[in-house]
């Protein structure tokens, strides 16, 4: 008997999961000491173990997740913004750790495009922390991109032009959370500025004038920007969309559309799905890999198939 209830004990004990959670204290828009309340007692409720690091710079993240020994743990957790899980998959994918867990997030950020792609809501922590529990996952794509002669990867998208003026300022007005993108939009759409530029896809060549280019693995896009209706995290292709020079008015007029993903089928919108993607521009323009601002062109882009497993909500396929 006394065998037995230890057996059993021991099987309890290595149910129980323990995981690395990566925290971006800036993410939450200072609710930190709400949400590591609420996040700890989620983690208690379901039985899981944890080791929570709260970054103090950009490549903390890096760092923390590239050194790990995932021998440790079940799953490395993202809890933060696009940005944050950025900076996760890029320490993740250059891990030298023989055993590969899933990866999962915790949608606190400003922008949550990825999570949404994955049906997480960002108000509901407890969907997040259940989708880690319930070791749902599915096998994703990632963008691996080369820029100034250094390899990185995305997982939700990389952008130049119109797009990376927003992600700017929208860097600058956090305080306004989500809307920040929206003015962001509003104000660069005045100040509209098309550029030449050479991009080859899948051995394609194309030469085109444009106000913006966004390389898509997710459909979202900060909040609320359906930018790439028809991309699919897993299928081995990455979205892209090319807005071709058009007018402030004309731009203006599209942007409501975006909201539905209704832009796509405008006359001054390209939309290309390829696997393996060169721009050239004639003067560098600034990336905004999944949000962040840095690396410039010229840049080549891989897609890497089903390379990431990652934690899902149960509702997604």
């Amino acid at each position: 008997m006394i065998y037995a209830t230890f057996a059993n004990f021991s099987k309890l004990i290595q149910l129980i999961m323990k995981i690395l959670v990566i925290y971006n204290n800036y993410a939450a828009q200072n609710k930190s000491a709400k949400f590591i309340n609420q996040f700890k007692k989620e983690l208690q409720t379901k039985e899981i173990d944890s080791d929570i690091i709260f970054t103090k710079n950009s490549d903390d993240a890096v760092s923390t997740v590239q050194s790990a020994d995932f021998e440790d743990y079940d799953a490395i957790v993202s809890a933060g913004g696009d940005g944050t899980l950025f900076k996760v998959v890029n320490g993740y994918m250059n891990n030298s750790s023989v055993k590969r867990i899933p990866l999962g997030v915790i949608p606190v950020g400003t922008g949550n495009a990825f999570a949404r792609d994955c049906g997480l809501d960002s108000r509901q922590i407890g969907d997040a922390v259940s989708a880690i529990k319930m070791g749902k996952t599915k096998k994703i794509d990632v963008g691996k991109f080369t820029t100034n002669g250094k390899e990185f990867y995305f997982i939700n998208i990389i952008g130049l032009g119109f797009v990376t003026d927003v992600a700017k300022t929208a860097h600058r007005l956090k305080m306004f959370g989500g809307l920040s993108y929206t003015i962001g939009v509003l104000y660069h759409t005045i100040f509209l500025k098309p550029f030449p530029v050479i991009i080859e896809h899948d051995g394609i060549i194309k030469e085109r004038e444009v106000s913006f280019i966004e390389v898509s693995n997710t459909r979202y896009t900060g909040k609320d920007f359906l930018m790439a209706p028809n991309a699919k995290i897993d299928d081995g292709l990455l979205d892209i969309t090319l807005m071709k020079k058009s007018s402030r008015l004309t731009l203006l007029g599209g942007l409501p559309k975006i909201f539905k993903g209704d832009h796509i089928h405008m006359p001054e919108v390209e939309s290309i799905q390829a696997k393996s993607i060169k721009i050239i521009t004639e003067s560098p323009k600034v990336l905004t890999p999944d949000g962040e601002i840095f690396g410039s062109t010229p840049l080549t882009i891989e897609c890497e198939h089903q390379t990431l497993e990652f934690c899902i909500n149960d509702i997604i396929q």
